[in-house]
C-alpha cells in the first residue's frame, strides 16, 4: 500500500492523517486494491452494497438506467475522489446504480461497515475517520444537489449553460475542457443527443459559446 500514499493522502477520507496512520488505518480497514480495464463493471446497480471505493489512478462513472435502459450519468469520480460511499455508509442492501470505470485504472475497496464500527484494536484515529467521512458525505450532498438544479430546468439550454457556467466558476476560467462527449455529456443532463447537438449549434450560432469536442469557451449566460 505504501505505494498509492501519496494520493490517499490527497483522499478527503484520510485527511489530517500521517502517512503512517493512513497505513495503519488500511490494515484496520482490510483494504484491498483491484485493478480494473476501460468499461469494467465494478460495481452493478442490483449487487450487494458493501464495499466503497476510492480512485487510485483511472476514473470512474456512477451510472444509473431507468426500465427502459436509458441511461443518465451521475457523477464522474477522479483519483483521490470516493464513490459508493453514500450506499455502503447508510446501510442499503442493494446498490442503486453502477460504477463503471471510464479508464484503465486502480481502486481500492473499502468495507464501510469497518469504519463506521470501531475495530477491536481501539485506533485512536478513528474518529478522526469518522468524522472525515460524514464531512465527504455532506460535500456530495451538496454536488448532488447542484446536478439537481441542473436537470431541473426546463430546457436544453438552460440545462447546457448551467452546467458549463458551474463548471467555468469551478476552475475560474471561460475556457474549460469537460470530461463528457457528446453522448455522455447528453446522458449527464438527461436530454436527446441530437437535440443536444443541435442546441450547441444555435449557441453557437447565437455568439454564447464556442466548442470543438469537449472544449467550450463561454462568452454568455442565460
Amino acid at each position: 500500500m505504501k505505494k498509492y500514499i501519496k494520493i490517499l493522502e490527497k483522499c478527503p477520507l484520510f485527511a489530517e492523517m500521517t502517512p503512517e496512520n493512513i497505513l495503519r488505518m488500511l490494515d484496520c480497514l482490510k483494504a484491498r486494491v483491484i485493478i480494473v480495464a476501460k468499461n469494467q463493471v465494478i460495481f452493478a446497480e442490483g449487487d450487494e452494497a458493501v464495499n466503497m471505493g476510492v480512485v487510485l489512478t483511472g476514473s470512474v462513472r456512477i451510472i444509473k438506467e431507468d426500465y427502459y435502459g436509458n441511461r443518465s450519468i451521475v457523477a464522474e469520480v477522479k483519483p483521490a475522489e470516493l464513490f459508493a460511499e453514500t450506499v455502503a455508509a447508510a446501510g442499503a442492501k442493494r446498490m442503486p446504480v453502477s460504477a463503471i470505470a471510464s479508464e484503465a485504472g486502480e481502486i481500492m475497496l473499502v468495507d464501510c461497515q469497518r469504519i463506521l464500527y470501531q475495530c477491536g484494536n481501539a485506533c485512536d484515529f478513528h474518529n478522526r475517520l469518522v468524522g472525515n467521512l460524514l464531512q465527504v458525505l455532506a460535500e456530495k450532498n451538496m454536488i448532488l444537489n447542484q446536478k439537481l438544479e441542473i436537470i431541473s430546468k426546463r430546457t436544453t439550454r438552460e440545462k447546457l449553460m448551467t452546467y458549463l457556467l458551474s463548471e467555468a466558476k469551478r476552475k475560474n476560467s471561460a475556457d474549460i475542457e469537460i470530461s463528457y462527449n457528446r453522448q455522455e455529456l447528453a446522458d449527464f443532463l438527461g436530454v436527446d443527443r441530437s437535440a443536444l447537438s443541435a442546441e450547441i449549434a444555435r449557441m453557437r450560432k447565437d455568439g454564447l459559446i464556442e466548442s470543438e469536442r469537449s472544449r467550450f469557451r463561454l462568452y454568455g449566460h442565460l
